[in-house]
């Protein structure tokens, strides 16, 4: 089985409010995005990694690479307006000889192979599947400032990455989308609106994405408390 990842980390990073762009702020010490990239070589499924960046960011992004000898990401591709169109662009990339296609955030660190392992397994078998965590807040509907529904916890989960594909499920779901001027924020969304199940591997609340100045913060304490 052949898996390739695409790490998306090519968005404007304006909620953390610095001047270096967000997959370049340090972790103590170490790149955010480098973090990221290591946690997916990790993994022995994965065979190897599109790395979607800013096309400006490029040479840094290399830089970087070979700075910190991550071997695995062997294909570039430039991000786009939006999250949707960066993916659009790394499947671009990826090799037509992908069984399986994994879909993570440039600004998610702190997966593990296992969390990584087991989504790729659920993937091979029912076709798409998501890391997520059941929430932990009472999570309500609001409309013009007033609740209109308490929607039951018990059900819900908060959705992460990596998410992960049949490769021809995902170019389907993608390429339908563009015809039907369909947008969603995530690749499971789209693979949901095809009509296809997706079935959601319980993760950790560890993997959470670095957003805002708090985020960062949290992954300070996480990499220390390891240390």
């Amino acid at each position: 089985m052949r898996v390739v990842a695409i790490v998306v980390a090519a968005g404007s990073g304006s909620r953390m409010q610095t001047k270096i762009k967000k997959p370049y702020l340090e972790i103590a010490g170490v790149p955010l995005l480098v973090r990221t990239l290591r946690a997916l070589e990790r993994s022995a499924l994965i065979r190897e990694i599109v790395l979607v960046v800013r096309e400006e960011e490029l040479a840094e992004a290399k830089r970087l690479i070979d700075q910190y000898g991550i071997r695995k990401v062997i294909r570039y591709a430039a991000g786009g307006a939006e999250r949707q169109d960066s993916v659009r662009n790394g499947l671009r990339m990826v090799d037509d000889a992908a069984d399986l296609i994994v879909v993570h955030d440039g600004a998610r660190p702190f997966v593990t192979a296992d969390e990584i392992d087991r989504v790729i397994a659920a993937a091979a078998e029912c076709g798409a599947a998501t890391i997520g965590t059941p929430v932990k807040d009472t999570i309500k509907k609001v409309a013009d400032g007033t609740v209109e529904e308490t929607l039951p916890r018990e059900t819900l989960f908060a959705v992460q990455t990596p998410q992960a594909f049949r490769a021809q499920l995902l170019r389907k779901a993608h390429a339908m989308a563009v015809a039907a001027g369909c947008r969603s924020t995530d690749d499971a969304s789209l693979v949901e609106w095809t009509g296809h199940p997706v079935r959601v591997v319980e993760g950790s609340y560890r993997n959470i994405k670095i957003t805002t100045p708090e985020d960062l913060l949290i992954a300070e304490a996480f990499v220390e408390r390891e240390l």
